[in-house]
C-alpha cells in the first residue's frame, strides 16, 4: 500500500457551520435520508453536545496508524476529521496522545468508524469522538500507508473532503455543503414549531389529529368497507 496526501478541503462557510450548531440530526432526518452514519458510530463523551464543521478525510489499515500522525498536522480549527479504519473494528487509532496533538491544532471533533482507547485522557483535554466505542487494542506505526483528503466510508455514508459533519447526540450526518443550508434551514423551522405542538398534546390533543395520521387511517378503513 502507498501514501496518497492530498490538498485540504476549502472550509465550509462559517455562517453555515455556525447554523449547524443549533440544529439536530434527528430534525433533519424527518426530510433527508442520505448522509446519516451508521448508528453505533456515538459521542463517547457523556455530555451532549452539536459539533458541525468541514470534513477531512482519512483511510488508514487496521493495525497502522502511520498515516494519522502525519496527517495532524494539517488540521484546522474549522474541520472534523473523519477516519475510516477500512473494516477494522479492533484496533484504536485515537488515544490520549492523538487527543493531545489534535487538541492542539484546534480540530472541532473526530469521526472513527472503528473504536478509540483512553476515555479519561479524551474526557480530560475536552476531545469530542464519535466511535465504535472503545478497545484497549491499538494501532502502532507499521508504516503500511494510507490515503489523506479522499471520499471516504464512514458507516456506510461516504464522506468526501469538504463535506459538511453534524455529528451530536443522536448520531452524525453528513451533507455536500452546497445543498445542505435548505435541510439545515428546513429543520430549523420545524424546531420553532415544536413547543406549541407539544403544548397541544399536553393540553390533551391527540397526536393522530395533529399529524393527519388518524385521517389517513380513517380514510383507508372507509375505504375498505
Amino acid at each position: 500500500m502507498v501514501y496518497v496526501i492530498n490538498d485540504m478541503p476549502a472550509p465550509v462557510t462559517p455562517a453555515l457551520v455556525d447554523k449547524c450548531t443549533t440544529v439536530e440530526t434527528a430534525t433533519i432526518g424527518h426530510i433527508r435520508h442520505m448522509g446519516f452514519v451508521d448508528k453505533a458510530i456515538q459521542n463517547v463523551l457523556s455530555e451532549p453536545m452539536t459539533v458541525a464543521g468541514t470534513a477531512v478525510t482519512l483511510a488508514i489499515p487496521g493495525q497502522d496508524s502511520t498515516l494519522l500522525h502525519h496527517v495532524i498536522q494539517f488540521l484546522r480549527p474549522s474541520d472534523m476529521l473523519c477516519i475510516d479504519r477500512l473494516g477494522d473494528h479492533k484496533h484504536a487509532c485515537l488515544g490520549g496522545g492523538v487527543a493531545a496533538a489534535i487538541v492542539a491544532t484546534g480540530c472541532r471533533a473526530v469521526i472513527i468508524d472503528g473504536p478509540c482507547t483512553d476515555l479519561p485522557e479524551i474526557k480530560q483535554y475536552g476531545l469530542p469522538v464519535w466511535s465504535r466505542g472503545l478497545a484497549p487494542v491499538t494501532t502502532r506505526i507499521y508504516d503500511i500507508g494510507g490515503s489523506f483528503n479522499v471520499p471516504v466510508s464512514i458507516g456506510g455514508s461516504v464522506v468526501n473532503p469538504g463535506d459538511l459533519v453534524i455529528a451530536d447526540f443522536s448520531g452524525v450526518l453528513v451533507m455536500p455543503a452546497d445543498d445542505a443550508e435548505a435541510h439545515v434551514d428546513w429543520a430549523l423551522a420545524k424546531r420553532e414549531g415544536e413547543p406549541g405542538i407539544h403544548k397541544r398534546l399536553l393540553d390533551g390533543e391527540r397526536l393522530g389529529d395533529i399529524s393527519g395520521a388518524s385521517a389517513k387511517v380513517t380514510t383507508r378503513l372507509n375505504a375498505d368497507r
